[in-house]
């Protein structure tokens, strides 16, 4: 029996074995055994020991103190969003700087869109994000788009513990540029580990100050599980790219965010002014405000327990929609179930519908031998 809500199960046929796909999701970069170590998993109503609380729903994003010389292999915990045109519409990427800005074409008159697809926490498991894609018919056997007017939305956090996240990032640009000339889309959210992995690029070792201590972005990047390889080879374009990816928005009714935290009201009273508010304070301000704005997306497990619904009906009333659709919070953490009993990886039979269903969970723990979700919406 599931403590806190119910998973949204596919057909049980469509192709997950253990010996196969899920056999190969495992991070070396400790993401789950981090969030174990300061998440611990402690009773059936919150299920979590939290070291400072921010406001009556949620707990604060853990500040861990970092060693003199972090490695990828000290694990992970996720922590938020971006810069340039202020607005939640994302074109075909810019494949080279200063090339002009080109909108989504609309549907024509009386053409309904096409379905709505949304894409959990991708990591950098590239194999894994061609795999599934291809499972639900939105990519061929190539790798190019082949959903015709279908509409997707990643909720962010694409590098990190995982191999390859500059392939992932390049897989979506061009998912974007293929889909927009089929009329349909391919749009993201910006996840905490894009926020973490542009502020590395950026600041570097440059000196923040946190609550654990003077730290800096790429030493918490590397704590996290930053690639060295991401790093090097980030270019100029997706850089843009990413820098303007919006931090929530709305889709037939589905509020997407990357994180399970009320923290987007602290940035605004609509979804432009939270979009605006957070690329203006990126693309203005200095590496505090920078690491400040990634410290409040960190935070996470604000739809969880008694005042679970309570928090997720304040951002329903502040910015529309029916149901919150979020990443960032691994499922088998929601559930409380990190380890079965036998010692087999978490089961993830699909999204997670929770808070009396007015939140679905699509991080599936691909880093903790979970899933990589790909779920057509409604659920």
């Amino acid at each position: 029996m599931l403590p806190y809500g119910t998973y949204y199960e596919p057909d049980p046929n469509g192709g997950y074995s253990a010996t196969g796909y899920e056999a190969e999701t495992y991070s070396g970069y400790g993401g789950a055994r981090y969030l174990e170590q300061h998440w611990p998993a402690t009773g059936p109503d919150q299920g979590h020991t939290v070291h400072a609380q921010n406001g009556p729903h949620e707990q604060a994003g853990y500040e861990p103190t970092l060693p003199d010389h972090p490695s990828p292999a000290h694990g992970g915990h996720p922590g938020p969003q971006s810069d340039d045109p202020p607005t939640i519409e994302l074109g075909p990427p810019l494949a080279e700087p200063g090339q002009p800005y080109h909108p989504y074409p609309a549907p024509g008159p009386g053409e309904p869109p096409g379905p709505l697809y949304v894409v959990g926490d991708v990591h950098g498991y590239l194999d894994e994000l061609r795999t599934e894609l291809r499972h639900q018919g939105l990519i061929d056997a190539d790798g190019h788009w082949s959903a015709g007017r279908s509409r997707i939305w990643f909720l962010g956090d694409f590098t990190d513990r995982g191999p390859d996240g500059i392939g992932v990032i390049d897989l979506v640009m061009q998912l974007a540029a293929e889909s927009a000339a089929a009329g349909g889309y391919c749009r993201a959210l910006m996840g905490n580990h894009e926020l973490l992995f542009l502020g590395a690029a950026r600041y570097g070792d440059e000196p923040v100050q946190s609550t654990a201590g003077t730290a800096s972005f790429l030493a918490a990047w590397r704590l996290n599980g930053g690639q060295q390889s991401d790093l090097e080879r980030l270019e100029a374009h997706h850089i843009s790219w990413l820098s303007r990816l919006p931090a929530i928005a709305l889709e037939d009714g589905h509020l997407l965010l990357h994180s399970d935290t009320t923290a987007y009201l602290e940035y605004g009273e609509s979804i432009p002014e939270v979009n605006d508010a957070v690329h203006d304070l990126l693309a203005d301000e200095g590496v505090d405000e920078w690491w400040d704005c990634f410290r409040r997306f960190t935070k996470r497990f604000a739809f969880r327990g008694d005042s679970g619904p309570t928090a997720v009906r304040e951002l329903l009333d502040t910015y529309g929609g029916t149901r919150v659709v979020h990443g960032h919070s691994p499922i088998p953490y929601l559930t409380g179930a990190v380890h079965a009993d036998d010692g087999m990886p978490p089961h993830v039979p699909g999204p997670y519908v929770y808070a009396e269903d007015l939140a679905v969970a699509m991080d599936g723990g691909v880093t903790m031998e979970g899933r990589l979700l790909v779920s057509r919406l409604p659920i």
